[in-house]
Order: C-alpha cells, then sequence, then structure tokens
C-alpha cells in the first residue's frame, strides 16, 4: 500500500509565501487526497552561505515536510559548473570543483536550520549527470528548441544588449530539467526567477511519457538594500549561519518599505498576525519597535529565544546608549601594530587597501575615539583595547 501524508493546512501551503502555482487544481487535489508527493528543491552551491532569500523557498519545503511528504534536496554539484543563468546580465564565472564542493559542504548543516535531515532525501546531481554520454545528451537536447530557450527574460535581454550568452548556458535548464526526472520529482520548489527552469522540467518528463511534477514558485526577498534581491555577492544578505547579535544588527537595517514583506517571508508569524503588524505600521507605530520585533523572531527563528534576548541586550547598550557591550571577543595580537595591519589580523577587512578606506573614511574607532589614520600605532595592553569597527564589530586586543 501507498504511503500517505496528512491533507491538513494545505491551503496553507499553497498561499502563504506563494507567488504562482502550476498546476493548483492538481496539486490541491493531490494533497486534499494525502498522497505521497516528492517534493525537490535544487540549489547550486555558488557561495559557501545561504541566507534568508533561501530560507523562503526552504521554509516552504518544510511546510511540506511537515505534511509527511518526502523532501528530496538536490546539491546543483555539476549544474554549478555551468551556473544558473537565472537573473544574470552576463555570463557567471566558472567554478573549480574545489571550490563547489567547499561551498556544499555548508549547505546541509545550514539547510538542516530549516529542515528536519534525518527524513529528507539529499542528493548531489552529478550522480546522474556525469554518467550521461555526449549522444544521451543530444537526444535530451532534442526535446528543446533554441527559439523556445532564448525567449526567456535572461538570454532575451542579453541578446537585445548586445552581450554574449555561452553557448552551455542554453544547457542550465536542460540540465535542470533532468534532476526531476531522475529523481521522479512531483513538486518542484523555487523562487520566482525560476520559473523558466522549474516549468522546463515539467516538460521533459512530459516529453519522456513521465507524469509530470506541479510547480511551486516562491517571491524573492529584497535585500538589506531594498533595491535588488537578497545576495552575498551584493552583500546585502542576511545569512543563516550569522551570529545572533550580527543577524540582530543587520535586520534593524531593513528599509521601512520592505518591512511588512520581511514579516511576510522570513518569519513563522500566522498572516493576521503580519495583518496586525501592516496595521501598526499603516497607523504611525515606530518601524524601530517593529524592526526588533523582526529581530527577535527572526533570532529566536534560527538561534534561540535566548540568544534574540541577549542581542537585544547588545543592541540597545550599543546603538542606542552608545557603551561597549560586556561581552566582546578577544584577539592577542603580537607587539603593536598599525591600525590598517591590526583589522587584517582581527578580520576586520580582507585587505590592507580596505583597511586603510576603513579607516581614512572614520569608520574605526581605538578605545572609543574615531581614528582616521590607517598608521597609527595600536599599543595594546594586557588588559585590552576595545576596536570598533562601524556600529556593530568590536574585538578586545591584548598583548
Amino acid at each position: 500500500m501507498a504511503k500517505k501524508a496528512t491533507s491538513g493546512k494545505t491551503d496553507m501551503v499553497l498561499t502563504r509565501g506563494v507567488s504562482e502555482v502550476f498546476v493548483r487544481e492538481h496539486l490541491s487535489r493531490d494533497l486534499a487526497k494525502g498522497d505521497l508527493l516528492r517534493v525537490k528543491l535544487g540549489m547550486d552551491p555558488t557561495a559557501p552561505d545561504l541566507h534568508l532569500g533561501h530560507a523562503v523557498v526552504l521554509r516552504k519545503l518544510r511546510e511540506f515536510q511537515d505534511l509527511g511528504h518526502q523532501v528530496v534536496l538536490i546539491i546543483g554539484d555539476y549544474t554549478a559548473m555551468i551556473g544558473d543563468p537565472s537573473g544574470r546580465s552576463k555570463t557567471r564565472p566558472p567554478l573549480s570543483p574545489a571550490q563547489i564542493d567547499a561551498n556544499a559542504s555548508t549547505y546541509l548543516a545550514q539547510a538542516g536550520k530549516v529542515l528536519d535531515m534525518s527524513t529528507v532525501e539529499v542528493h548531489k546531481n552529478s550522480e546522474w549527470l556525469r554518467e550521461l554520454s555526449f549522444a544521451d545528451i543530444l537526444k535530451l537536447a532534442a526535446h528543446f528548441t533554441v527559439a523556445r530557450t532564448i525567449e526567456r527574460d535572461d538570454f532575451s535581454k542579453r541578446l537585445a544588449a548586445g552581450a554574449d550568452v555561452g553557448l552551455h548556458e542554453l544547457l542550465y535548464p536542460l540540465m535542470q530539467a533532468y534532476d526531476s526526472v531522475a529523481i521522479k520529482a512531483s513538486v518542484e520548489i523555487g523562487g520566482t526567477d525560476q520559473k523558466f527552469n522549474l516549468l522546463a522540467g515539467r516538460e521533459l518528463q512530459k516529453k519522456l511519457g513521465e507524469p509530470e511534477q506541479d510547480v511551486v514558485t516562491c517571491p524573492l526577498l529584497v535585500g538589506l538594500d531594498g533595491i535588488e534581491k537578497m545576495s552575498k555577492s551584493l552583500g546585502n544578505y542576511v545569512g543563516l549561519a550569522d551570529a545572533p547579535v550580527e543577524m540582530y544588527g543587520k535586520l534593524m537595517t531593513v528599509p521601512d518599505a520592505h518591512l511588512v514583506t520581511y514579516y511576510e517571508l522570513a518569519t513563522a508569524l500566522t498572516p493576521d498576525e503580519v495583518a496586525k503588524v501592516k496595521g501598526a505600521l499603516e497607523s504611525g507605530e515606530n518601524p524601530r519597535d517593529l524592526k526588533m520585533r523582526l529581530a527577535r523572531e527572526v533570532v529566536t527563528l534560527y538561534h534561540s529565544k535566548s540568544d534574540a534576548e541577549k542581542a537585544e541586550a547588545m543592541f540597545v547598550k550599543t546603538f542606542q546608549k552608545h557603551e561597549t557591550p560586556d561581552e566582546v571577543p578577544v584577539k592577542k595580537i603580537g607587539g603593536d601594530l598599525p591600525l590598517a595591519r591590526l583589522l587584517l589580523e582581527i578580520g576586520f577587512a580582507k585587505s590592507i587597501s580596505e583597511a586603510r578606506r576603513t579607516v581614512e573614511q572614520r569608520g574605526v574607532k581605538v578605545a572609543g575615539k574615531v581614528v582616521a589614520d590607517p598608521d597609527a600605532k595600536v599599543f595594546a595592553t594586557k588588559s585590552g583595547v576595545v576596536i570598533q569597527k562601524g556600529k556593530r564589530f568590536f574585538v578586545r586586543v591584548t598583548a
């Protein structure tokens, strides 16, 4: 007898944090019947960290998991060698196998902050893609047309602008589609920017005479800059692996215009609770107080309530009272160093040029005072001196 899943809360699965469903009637019927679904999410390890933007689809996946369906997480180590062209204005630089493996090694632990990994089926798509011969790829490619492929916005815009589109990029939707064939997906989840790729999976399954997967697309979370989608490469992200204090501080910078969206997509609040937040904002409640609640909700979700309370206390002390936090990381340095070199040593900069620029822009305090000379010597003592970068980062350096 086939396994069954619970049919409860199906309306929430198909509405909260959802942009489109293909085909809604079919998926709704399967959910109502309690048929066990294989729900797929593919993630290319193009960067080492997952962020709240990724969590939008991960949390949708968790809703299916909580209903008893089989979640299938695919780490796209093979597709990452091409790089998803979705939303890109130019060809992605290729990643080496070593870079891909290093990035992939972090994904499962971070995905485990949302999913119950004990029941997740995990695959790398190299398991089947590397087994395909060139003849196999030609047969699969025959199911797609160039005209249809270059119709997608990413390619058509680049071609119209005179930018190159690599022949290998045209194969990306085919590769992602074949993932759905390989694991016999009945549902695939992704962001709205993935719509073309997800529908390609349906098309390939149909042409190979297999049941077509339903598709659920989720909205893209706007980054902290309030303009672009959340992205590590743009630096406008809140990482799932961020420390509680850092996560809290970043969320306090969410633009007012996107505050309600963050409540909708980044917290576990019900639609009724989100509606109350929206009403409070419209009635004139201080956005700062609503951001503090948002930060508490999110930090609690990925860490704990205790961590959220400590992060808030540190934020209030540091940003509202302009005091040094009680708990500051300690770093022992060997001898006295120029300030720019010290920033590099304690991880406040990735290069000397970045460190010098930060200091010259008056972004660093030593013992509570702004120092604008990158060559100024910092004399560490046994008790230590506090180095502050910006508003959120503190380190006590000792001799």
